[in-house]
């Protein structure tokens, strides 16, 4: 009994979360209220209060559970350069195809733009390219001189302007060929010429299969 209420417990969790998501992806923090995402979640507001005792928290959620998709490529067995670029294909697929990604990503936005902003999300996202880049460094895919994270930071910053700038745009339409033109830029200041052939822009065939993008829009950038 008591694990078959800790289940509905925990579906009817899920179900404020992506109600939540839904009003905040449309509407943002400001604009929705808590009647709103109970109606989304289709809950009442004391099952909802139980779960999460204000907006704020379901909001914190959220933008925590944006950086869940940086846990996909967790277990590769050699992290690298191409690694932290399959990492933000993976991230362009996910804002547009979960609901829960895009709020998060918003009201990290939002919140951090209007209010005390806290800069533990994005230096969870730093950190997590960070430990992807360094031991490439050590191996000679990256230039001796680059300092690891302000490339880890600079990586988090243009990938947040290349978003927003898709959305507004194409509705994310474009996202993947936005960010295939960020890292065809960006691979040449940080990697060794002689390594260049290694690493795609456009994302590794693996996660290109695993993302339905096909293998028609490749951007190997020249060695020099």
């Amino acid at each position: 009994m008591a694990r078959a209420r800790q289940e509905r417990a925990e579906v009817t969790r899920q179900s404020i979360l992506d109600g939540a998501a839904e009003a905040f992806d449309s509407a943002g923090f400001g604009s929705t209220s808590l009647s709103d995402i109970a109606q989304n979640a289709s809950v009442t507001k004391g099952a909802l209060y139980f779960h999460f005792p204000s907006k704020s928290a379901l909001a914190q959620a959220l933008m925590a559970d944006q950086f869940d998709v940086t846990s996909l490529l967790a277990t590769t067995e050699q992290p690298g350069v191409q690694t932290a670029v399959d990492l933000t294909h993976q991230m362009a697929d996910a804002l547009r195809n979960s609901v829960r990604v895009r709020a998060g990503i918003r009201l990290a936005i939002e919140l951090g733009s209007f209010t005390d902003p806290s800069p533990t999300l994005y230096n969870t996202w730093i950190d997590t390219l960070g430990n992807y880049l360094t031991p490439a460094q050590g191996r000679g895919d990256m230039k001796a001189e680059i300092n690891v994270r302000d490339v880890a930071a600079y990586v988090v910053g243009a990938f947040t302007g290349v978003q927003i700038t898709s959305q507004v745009r194409t509705g994310r339409a474009d996202l993947h060929e936005r960010v295939t033109d960020m890292w065809t830029w960006l691979l040449p200041g940080i990697v060794p010429p002689r390594r260049m052939p290694r690493f795609d822009p456009a994302g590794s065939p693996r996660v290109r299969d695993a993302l339905g993008l096909g293998d028609g829009s490749r951007h190997i950038v020249a060695a020099g």
